[in-house]
């Protein structure tokens, strides 16, 4: 099974929305995890209003540091604006999505984000349906 790790600096909004859109998804298809490089304390309530909204429930998570492990057990990491913080490993595959940060932004700029996010995370399912198969399949 894939695995995918979603990274922002404070894992409260972009990388807890797209974790939640990728779980909500592809269901156990992929596993699926977020982390930060500098993590909050909780999640952002906008966020967690937003993502209710659209029926994926982020009221469980909380923000997760960013680890060695979680990095190098990662098939996929995705960051969002943590810069320098996220060390690159041979052999992962990196992608890097440039999203506005919901931290202090309006019910309706999240919105935007979210939905921006959700696009991003349907590409990234289809590639990683589209990716290579076993003989059996």
């Amino acid at each position: 099974m894939t695995s995918v790790l979603f990274v922002c600096v404070h894992n409260a909004g972009r990388s807890q929305m797209a974790a939640g859109w990728l779980r909500h998804l592809a269901g156990d298809r992929v596993e699926v995890h977020s982390a930060g490089s500098a993590p909050a304390d909780q999640v952002n309530p906008a966020v967690i209003e937003a993502m209710r909204e659209v029926g994926v429930d982020l009221t469980t998570e909380t923000p997760k540091l960013l680890t060695h492990t979680a990095l190098t057990e990662s098939d996929v990491c995705v960051t969002m604006g943590c810069g320098d913080a996220c060390p690159v490993f041979p052999g992962k595959r990196y992608l890097d999505w440039e999203l506005d940060d919901p931290a202090g932004q309006d019910l309706a700029a999240v919105r935007r984000i979210r939905d921006r996010i959700r696009s991003l995370v349907e590409a990234l399912l289809a590639d990683l349906d589209a990716g290579p198969r076993s003989a059996s399949t």
